[in-house]
């Protein structure tokens, strides 16, 4: 029986079904091309009791992430948002040479970085042995493993407690969220902080973000829910804000509940308040969500027929794991898309899952001269036509898939 990964309850409620995809970073050497590959259930539902959105877990976490294809460091805009961030919490919470700082799921060391610049002591967590690799080439000691709460004992033990705990685009990938949350009680100092982001579910909603939603993703949050989550772990939220990352983001900040050090802040209640009257707790604001993204899919399979009868050529910028959604669920492939283009050369050489569409570096633009060039990572369309200001040359257009439709 499907059961609510938070409290247990039986899941009956769809939020919207993509029908079946592949895995969205399990990208395809040339001798795999005629191999047969899984494809799983993209199917999520919505829990009555707590209205946690999620997935079933149809794929161990181990296949998924002990070896991975994304890098943080590849994004520049990303990179800078790490840094303000390691800045804003050292004026904040005055983190210095006798704090310890541990972030989970701490990739290439894109953010632990500013703070062993800063000679703040961290330990970063990473499944990803070749991400991890990475990070340990920058000093940023990294353990190679999955966070639970044995894991959360085991550091105490080896390091003590920490002062600031950080989990960015984490908490989606975790299965056990009951058993990470724990570990994130037990890791954390008496008076420590605990941030988190993630991509905000109402955003999800209202912006038409289908494409952030893969098999790795488990987990689905409105801030009722994560409130609802870290309370019962005896855990408070005494602060939010709302960020433009990654199509609109929450970061929360946490504290031991009987911590009285952190007054709670007033946008915890704003915010509340405001998810209220977005209708967040009642089954209704889900229903519309398939019918919603039908549409769009009508929309974006229009644009390249219509483009392609008239004789355009396109090709793709990036192979992000939400790109490989969006492809997969309009049924777009080389037929429609000719190649994508990325700057990982992880991913270069190689072809997307289940699309086949290939991947090549971002030179490949300038040769092929493309009409229209489809922005896949769109959450960071800014930094990409920048980089690619060169194709006015041609007079090339960028288009631009969620929340709709947008020719640039």
């Amino acid at each position: 029986m499907n059961k609510c990964r938070f409290c247990g309850t039986e899941l009956k409620h769809t939020f919207v079904d993509l029908g079946m995809s592949p895995l969205c970073e399990s990208y395809l050497s040339e001798n795999e091309l005629n191999r047969m590959e899984p494809f799983y259930p993209l199917h999520l539902f919505v829990c009555d009791n707590c209205f946690l959105v999620q997935i079933q877990e149809y794929v161990n976490p181990e296949n998924i992430f002990s070896e991975y294809a994304y890098f943080s460091s590849y994004s520049k805009s990303w990179l800078e948002h790490a840094k303000n961030y390691c800045e804003k919490m050292i004026r904040k919470f005055n983190f210095g040479a006798d704090s310890f700082v541990v972030e989970l799921a701490s990739n290439d060391g894109y953010l632990l970085q500013y703070f062993v610049e800063k000679n703040i002591p961290v330990l970063g967590i990473e499944p990803a042995a070749n991400v991890a690799k990475v990070a340990q080439s920058k000093n940023v000691n990294t353990l190679v493993e999955f966070f639970t709460e044995d894991l959360a004992k085991k550091v105490t033990n080896d390091y003590g407690k920490a002062d600031l705990i950080i989990g960015n685009n984490v908490l989606a990938q975790v299965p056990d969220l009951n058993d990470f949350i724990k570990g994130v009680k037990t890791l954390l100092a008496p008076h420590g902080v605990a941030t988190f982001e993630f991509p905000h579910l109402v955003q999800l909603v209202k912006q038409r973000q289908f494409d952030t939603i893969y098999h790795e993703h488990f987990s689905y949050f409105s801030f009722f829910t994560i409130d609802k989550i870290l309370n019962n772990h005896r855990l408070k939220i005494f602060d939010v804000e709302e960020l433009p990352t990654h199509g609109g983001s929450l970061r929360i900040y946490a504290c031991h509940t009987d911590d009285s050090s952190k007054p709670v802040s007033e946008n915890v209640g704003l915010l509340k308040n405001k998810e209220t009257e977005e209708g967040i707790t009642s089954l209704e604001y889900y229903s519309g969500f398939q019918e919603d993204i039908f549409r769009l899919k009508r929309e974006i399979l229009e644009f390249f027929i219509n483009a392609k009868n008239e004789n355009k050529k396109i090709c793709g910028y990036g192979a992000p794991g939400k790109g490989n959604t969006l492809l997969n669920f309009c049924g777009i492939r080389t037929d429609f898309l000719e190649f994508t283009v990325d700057k990982n050369p992880y991913k270069q050489g190689r072809f997307l899952p289940g699309t086949h569409i290939p991947v090549h570096p971002p030179e490949k633009i300038s040769e092929h001269k493309p009409d229209y060039i489809f922005i896949l990572p769109w959450n960071l369309k800014d930094e990409i036509m920048n980089q690619l200001s060169y194709t006015r040359g041609w007079d090339a257009k960028f288009v631009i898939p969620i929340p709709r439709i947008e020719i640039l």
